[in-house]
């Protein structure tokens, strides 16, 4: 009978035992852990056993007890479902939290960003700085944009990927090389080319190189989305009539090529009486290439802008968003570059900067 009753007590201390461990297995698992690494990547090998990657990630301290998730990898039969990667572990992140990443798998990627507007100078410094594209210099990435190859049969006369470079937002995986992420970009560029004419639009008689050209320098005129049409069109009708366009981003554009650029925001007398075919100031017609990269709006407006007659346009200086005033005849113009330089006058802004045909300061 003594017997009998010890068996029962020791089976009920077992099963309360395996309760409370079971219990305490599960808030284990379950528990969220803080970690400093929650913005670092951390590299799975291929060929990493389901221990040597617990072991690591426990000696890092992404988990703290690693036996357990040991146990209920063995007991799930999840071990074989980790995969290799590297992984960013978000901080707190529970062991189950960790396992289900694993499972997921997960790449680092090398994420850029290239602004409207910017020029291929520009993105050749921001290449550099990533340490993955093993870039000795932003020179290096230069000399690759001047590979035309991909671009030649919309842009035969082209001497370098200048306007070509789409800006957008970008993931490449690892080992991804400087080449490739240069070509992915033109790629992009030609998707978003090819939507612009696919939408159609007035028939502006003018080839892809001369439409991407007008493109980029209504993306370094325009501010709004709404107004990108009207500066085309501003554009057109000066070419129409032959009146130069004046656009100061090509006068600095010239400067940059001659590389006499100040880069302080301010046009100076040098800058606008340089001799270059991309000084709009001093030479009619367009720029004979672009001069930035233009985002899908710039395109769409440069193959359909809106119909008028202006030939002016001035900045609003009620407003800070980079509105403008548009003009069909130079003396409303004028009157519109003095409410514009009063203004600029009270605030001390723009100091040195040159007033245009177009009235465009600089940013």
């Amino acid at each position: 009978m003594k017997r009998t009753r010890a068996f029962f007590l020791a089976i009920l201390f077992i099963l309360i035992a395996l309760v409370s461990f079971l219990f305490w297995s599960y808030r284990e698992l379950h528990a969220p852990l803080q970690h400093g690494l929650a913005n670092q990547y951390i590299e799975v090998p291929r060929g990493s056993t389901p221990d040597e990657i617990i072991s690591n990630l426990s000696t890092r301290g992404v988990i703290r007890r690693g036996w357990v998730l040991r146990l209920y990898l063995r007991v799930s039969g999840a071990a074989s479902r980790l995969k290799a990667g590297e992984y960013r572990f978000p901080s707190p992140i529970s062991p189950l939290g960790v396992l289900r990443k694993l499972e997921e798998g997960e790449q680092r990627l090398s994420r850029l960003t290239l602004v409207e507007g910017w020029t291929r100078w520009d993105i050749a410094a921001l290449l550099s700085r990533i340490p993955d594209l093993k870039l000795r210099s932003a020179d290096d990435a230069l000399a690759l944009m001047n590979d035309t190859s991909l671009i030649r049969d919309l842009d035969p006369e082209a001497q370098n990927l200048e306007g070509y470079l789409f800006p957008d937002t970008y993931s490449f995986p690892p080992n991804t090389g400087a080449q490739e992420v240069i070509a992915t970009m033109v790629r992009r560029f030609r998707q978003a080319f090819e939507a612009a004419r696919a939408r159609g639009g007035v028939n502006v008689n003018l080839s892809p190189r001369e439409i991407v050209t007008v493109a980029s320098l209504i993306e370094t005129e325009a501010k709004l989305g709404d107004e990108r049409p009207l500066i085309a069109s501003v554009i057109y009708n000066r070419l129409k009539i032959g009146t130069p366009l004046g656009i100061d981003s090509t006068v600095i554009y010239a400067s940059k090529l001659a590389g006499k650029w100040k880069n302080d925001g301010k046009v100076y007398l040098s800058d606008v009486e340089r001799d270059s075919p991309y000084n709009t100031r001093k030479v009619r017609g367009l720029p004979p290439g672009p001069i930035a990269s233009p985002g899908a709006r710039s395109l769409e407006a440069a193959i359909n802008p809106t119909p008028t007659d202006y030939l002016f346009y001035v900045r609003e200086p009620s407003r800070n968003d980079g509105a403008h005033n548009f003009y069909n005849n130079a003396a409303d113009f004028e009157r519109g570059v003095r409410v514009l330089r009063d203004w600029e006058r009270t605030r001390n802004a723009n100091v040195g900067t040159t007033p245009g045909p177009l009235e465009v300061p600089s940013p």
